[in-house]
Order: structure tokens, then C-alpha cells, then sequence
């Protein structure tokens, strides 16, 4: 059976939020669209607060999945769901605090493949860049 992750996309009007993880372990210091695994008996919305919560210090709503996709990660098949969430403020006059992350930024999302972006991300980057220019 595979683990499943969340991925977390957050727009401010045409840029999407993206943070750079912390220097330690495989994907260390590279940049991510936030979130993390679902924890056994979490839905996946439960497992989006709680991790930006932990994470970045604010509750954020929950939308709808946006993106999806399937990766392999030391041996373990992991499938990645994608939500639209909204942040209760930007994160720029009002810092978000980072416990697993050592800065963030909102970003272009053509720019996203010309960063160190981690794998999986980029699994469901084409799926978000079409959600965004059909919503628009």
C-alpha cells in the first residue's frame, strides 16, 4: 500500500507560495511547495493544517485538490495529493515562523523549474500551472 503526502497550493493573485527546506536529509535546502505526509487516521485536510501549523505557525483553509501524483522515495511508493489553501495573511509585513524551512517566498510559477526544486514537486508542477491559467 502506499504512504500518501500533501502538497500545499497557495496563489497570491498569479504567485504561488513556495519555502526552502531545511539543510539536513535528501531533499535539504531545496525549495518545495509545503506540506508533508498524512499521519495514520489524519484526513488529508487535518494533515494540511497540522502541518502548517507546525511548520509556519498559521491556520490556513483548506480547498480543493488541484493535483496529483505517484513517486517512489527509498523504496516506499507515495501517492501526492495537491489542495489549494489559503493563508490567514502573505507572510511579509507579518513573518511566518519556520521550524522546518529557512526562508519562503512567493514566486512566479514559471520560475519554478529553474529552481532547486524538490522531485516530487515537480511531478505535479505542469497540473498546477494548468489549474492556475484555467482558473484565471
Amino acid at each position: 500500500m502506499s504512504k500518501k503526502s500533501i502538497a500545499c497550493i497557495a496563489f497570491n493573485e498569479k504567485k504561488v507560495f513556495i519555502a526552502r527546506r531545511n539543510p539536513v536529509g535528501q531533499m535539504g535546502g531545496r525549495w518545495e511547495f509545503p506540506g508533508g505526509k498524512v499521519e495514520e487516521g489524519e484526513t488529508d485536510e487535518q494533515s494540511i493544517i497540522r502541518e502548517f501549523e507546525e511548520e509556519f505557525g498559521v491556520k490556513v483553509q483548506v480547498g480543493q485538490q488541484v493535483a496529483q501524483a505517484c513517486f517512489k522515495h527509498d523504496g516506499d511508493d507515495f501517492s501526492l495529493h495537491a489542495y489549494l489553501v489559503t493563508l490567514p495573511h502573505d507572510g511579509m509585513s507579518e513573518k511566518f515562523i519556520l521550524t522546518e524551512h529557512t526562508e519562503y517566498r512567493w514566486a512566479e510559477l514559471a520560475e519554478i523549474p529553474t529552481l532547486n526544486f524538490v522531485d516530487s514537486d515537480l511531478l505535479i508542477y505542469p497540473q498546477v500551472c494548468k489549474f492556475l491559467a484555467d482558473s484565471l
